[in-house]
C-alpha cells in the first residue's frame, strides 16, 4: 500500500515533458546550458565534500 501511494507523488513521462518546456520558456534556449554547467558544478563539489567528511572519519577512526 505505501509503495502504491509513494509512486503516484512521481512525474510522469508526460509531466516531465511539460516541466522540461516550462524550463525553456522560464530560462530560454541561450541561458540553459548556463544553468546545467553551474548545477553540474555544484553537485561536483558536494561530491567532492562528502567524499573529504569521509576520508577524514577514517584516519580519526584509525586514530583510535
Amino acid at each position: 500500500m505505501t509503495n502504491t501511494l509513494f509512486l503516484m507523488g512521481m512525474p510522469g513521462g508526460y509531466e516531465w515533458i511539460i516541466i522540461g518546456v516550462i524550463i525553456l520558456l522560464l530560462f530560454g534556449g541561450r541561458k540553459l546550458p548556463e544553468l546545467m554547467k553551474g548545477m553540474g558544478k555544484g553537485i561536483k563539489e558536494f561530491k567532492n565534500a562528502s567524499k573529504q567528511e569521509e576520508d577524514t572519519k577514517e584516519v580519526e577512526e584509525k586514530k583510535d
